[in-house]
């Protein structure tokens, strides 16, 4: 059974490999995705970056394209798994997303909120959802401008992200101690098959996962009642790989960073970070990514540029701030460094969030652009930030769908497209992942091979 994950930032295949994440869903780009044999199609839908109105009329549209694709082709909905994939540190639509997915697809049995991911430290157990061990909502995450919230506990989480709609009261907990029964005893298991077989009327289901069996024996009994219970899941990227069941990457680190693309004399071109994500760790990488003298900092003047788009006639000005930063991109190339491009750090204060959400997107057009305008003479691009990677994949490389090869790090996927124009890899780097040391550490295993 093929799974279908909306995704709400391109980075939520970090646990995965060899399937395809569709930046477009035309019915043409839908019969591509659908003959690959993964059983993965990752729809990228981009609705972190936009208004809660916004995503909900985006997520409709996709639905809507997708069904007209079944009818053509002759699927039923009930065929497939969704998954609404969200981020780890509870930012984003987590609520309201599955909700219209539940609307357009349904109707389903129960909705599992699953935020746990493993490889990068986030675990729930009691129903707290914890980041390193620290409860998610006393983090800088949890203080997120747009997307902030006051508690830890899921069921809390989700009251106050529906705005009591869905109370917590009436939200069912799967415990650590009930997974750990079912996968050491067959008692255990059917009482797990027995608690899903139950479930009715879309009821919130809170996971607990502190290790990967935890996950992977939830998926097991989910297989076994699949023919007579339907859910759709708002996850994290662990249980994606869990409800999968993929090996491990049969490619090696050096197979991957080998996909680096060649000049005519069949040496590898020079690499490119760009760096959009404003979270505090992102900030703490690229000061650290910067020390090293391998690379060079060029840094877009974000007030300016918002003073400029604030122009009724702005053409010009973007024109010219264009021609200045490429000039010095190519001196950067010129003395043998990678450049990285990256957003100044200072914060914009702004009337409403979805004006601060527009600007998000205006600016990460800009870099995508502007990043198209030196793609022939570059060999790899790190794409730091959900957003920013979105449109550059997308308006940047004016990709339809991408195709994923694996992981260079844990959480670190690279991709690359398949339209020919751009044959060059793109790692694609969450802003919230990682230590001081990771975008550096990136920097290096994708210049390990020359």
């Amino acid at each position: 059974m093929k799974i279908i994950i909306f995704d709400d930032d391109p980075t939520g295949s970090q646990t995965v490999y060899g399937c395809p994440l569709l930046l477009n869903w035309d019915e043409q780009t839908l019969e591509k995705a659908f003959k690959q044999s993964s059983p993965l199609i990752f729809i990228l839908a981009n609705t972190r970056s936009l208004s809660s109105v916004l995503a909900v009329k985006k997520t409709r549209e996709i639905c809507s394209s997708i069904k007209k694709f079944f009818l053509s082709k002759g699927y039923s909905k009930d065929d497939f798994f969704y998954i609404s994939r969200g981020d780890s540190t509870l930012r984003g639509h987590g609520v309201l997303e599955p909700t219209i997915l539940a609307e357009e697809l349904g109707p389903f049995h129960a909705t599992f909120h699953i935020p746990a991911f493993l490889e990068g430290g986030r675990t729930t157990e009691k129903g707290i959802h914890y980041l390193n061990g620290i409860p998610v909502h006393t983090t800088d995450f949890g203080r997120d401008n747009i997307f902030g919230f006051s508690t830890s506990d899921l069921a809390k989480w989700i009251e106050e992200k529906s705005f009591g709609m869905i109370q917590a009261k009436n939200i069912l907990h799967l415990e650590i101690k009930q997974l750990e029964m079912a996968f050491n005893n067959e008692d255990g298991f059917v009482s797990l098959l027995t608690f899903l077989s139950k479930l009715e009327n879309n009821i919130s289901v809170v996971v607990d996962a502190k290790l990967p069996h935890h996950l992977e024996i939830l998926a097991s009994a989910i297989k076994v009642v699949s023919k007579e219970k339907r859910f759709i899941f708002r996850t994290a990227a662990s249980f994606i790989n869990s409800l999968s069941g993929l090996p491990s990457n049969p490619q090696s680190t050096a197979d991957l960073v080998s996909l680096k693309s060649k000049n005519n004399e069949f040496l590898y071109k020079p690499g490119f970070i760009i760096v959009g994500s404003h979270v505090k760790l992102a900030t703490d990488q690229l000061e650290f990514l910067l020390i090293d003298n391998s690379c060079e900092g060029l840094e877009i003047p974000v007030s300016k540029l918002a003073d400029i788009f604030a122009l009724e006639d702005c053409q010009q000005a973007i024109i010219e701030l264009e021609c200045i930063l490429l000039s010095k991109i190519h001196d950067i190339l010129d003395i043998k460094k990678v450049p990285v491009l990256y957003t100044s750090r200072e914060e914009i204060k702004f009337s409403s969030c979805s004006e601060r959400m527009n600007f998000g997107l205006e600016l990460a057009e800009f870099m995508a652009i502007l990043v198209r305008k030196i793609t022939n003479k570059l060999g790899y691009i790190i794409s730091k930030g959900g957003i920013t990677t979105q449109i550059l994949l997308q308006k940047g490389l004016n990709f339809n769908h991408v195709d994923l090869k694996g992981q260079i790090l844990p959480g670190l996927s690279i991709v690359k497209g398949n339209s020919g124009q751009y044959d060059l890899p793109v790692v694609t780097f969450p802003g919230n992942l990682g230590n001081e040391k990771t975008l550096l550490e990136a920097l290096k295993l994708m210049e390990s091979i020359s």
